[in-house]
């Protein structure tokens, strides 16, 4: 069927209430050869005034309504409707469109009210030898025959009796208008005048839907761009889209970095004070080494001082031989540092029986009390197992926290 921008008025006006004789079909063939453009020649009758939206439609033998055409075309307004060329007018039916089968079919003029002005006899479309052809039919394709003729039959009487119902009614009115011929030929003139004007707005109406027609196509270039923008906004927001994802992932990979510096630092900050807990118990015991090695050196000079001895010169005492029969310890690899010291100048070793650190006494069967007292300071020292580095006795918790830090 034919694509138009839009579709014909229509109605559900029956047969009895057409006008099939105001428009007059000319010169319809029984058959028309498939393939080719058909033109329709019709002619309107004196008293029918065509409108802007009448159209042409090729229905089926049979139809009901105006809404069952197959096809249509609409109609050209004549210029000038009073000149006898006027009423003489055609239109043509384009092959592609047209039916493909060989059914009977009419044309029908119908106006903008969806009402049927006229209708021609029935034809076909078929090949121009085919009524030459001996055709073969059975029994069901005959009664189809059959009944397709019943059915032209009675359109053809329902189209009669129309046709001279309107007749009746146009001799009627042809006697009602010869009566008031002379009354109406000021208002032909007016009529004529007023058709002129219609002319007129007609053709401003057109350029209108012209104008129109061309803001529309503007309108349309106008979407496209707007879609293509569009699009390249879609593809943009995309593109940022996929950019705020990936820097999401970066905040995430950042956010976990930062965690783990977060820990880090933390474990470093642990370490730091653990680390200054150690150095302020080192620093601790370094100061209470040297107050114990200040303390030694004063007991030690005060030993030395007290059995008359220089600390600077015993050193440097390194006997050279066994002379006047002196007994050597023969422990001693230097030989005893304080052989040479006479009774009168300070006491004798054997008369040494307390300790200078504990004020314990040495029993009096110890023959050499010098190593008995070496001995006994040892058991009173604490010695670590790591690097060999000695405590007092006394100092029992620093040497447990200096053995302790060795383990972190």
């Amino acid at each position: 069927m034919e694509e138009t921008v839009e579709d014909p008025p229509t109605s559900a006006v029956l047969l009895d209430h057409c006008h099939f004789s105001q428009v007059i079909f000319n010169s319809v063939e029984k058959f028309y050869i498939p393939g080719g453009d058909i033109t329709c020649y019709y002619t309107l009758t004196q008293h029918f005034i065509p409108r802007r939206k009448d159209w042409i439609g090729i229905f089926r033998v049979g139809w009901k309504t105006t809404r069952e055409y197959y096809t249509f075309m609409w109609v050209t307004l004549p210029v000038d409707l009073n000149s006898e060329s006027a009423k003489q007018q055609e239109v043509q039916f384009k092959a592609y469109y047209l039916p493909k089968d060989d059914e009977y079919y009419q044309f029908c003029y119908v106006d903008q009210d969806g009402v049927v002005r006229g209708a021609s006899i029935p034809f076909q479309f078929r090949p121009e030898n085919e009524e030459d052809i001996l055709v073969v039919t059975t029994q069901e394709e005959l009664e189809t025959l059959k009944s397709i003729s019943k059915k032209l039959e009675q359109t053809m009487k329902e189209q009669k009796d129309c046709w001279e119902t309107e007749l009746l009614q146009l001799k009627e009115q042809n006697q009602k208008i010869s009566s008031e011929n002379e009354k109406m030929g000021v208002r032909v003139d007016q009529l004529q005048a007023q058709l002129s004007n219609q002319g007129k707005e007609m053709e401003k109406l057109v350029q209108g839907v012209q104008d129109k027609t061309e803001q529309l196509e503007h309108l349309k270039e106008e979407n496209g761009q707007l879609f293509l923008s569009l699009t390249e906004q879609r593809e943009h927001q995309k593109k940022l889209e996929q950019t705020v994802e990936e820097m999401k992932q970066k905040e995430t990979t950042a956010a976990k970095k930062q965690q783990e510096l977060t820990d880090q630092n933390m474990d470093l900050s642990k370490r730091l004070s653990e680390n200054k807990i150690i150095y302020n118990v080192l620093q601790r015991e370094k100061e209470k080494m040297e107050k114990e090695n200040d303390f030694l050196k004063r007991e030690n000079s005060r030993l030395l001082s007290y059995m008359g001895l220089d600390s600077d010169s015993l050193s440097y005492q390194v006997p050279t031989s066994n002379q006047g029969g002196t007994r050597q310890d023969p422990g001693l690899v230097f030989g005893n540092p304080y052989s040479g010291i006479q009774e009168s100048s300070a006491p004798s070793l054997l008369s040494i029986k307390k300790c200078p650190t504990c004020k314990s006494d040495f029993p009096d069967d110890v023959f050499d009390h010098n190593l008995a007292l070496e001995q006994h300071l040892q058991t009173l020292s604490l010695n670590c197992p790591i690097c060999d580095k000695t405590f007092p006795a006394k100092e029992k918790q620093i040497f447990e926290d200096h053995v302790f830090c060795h383990t972190l």
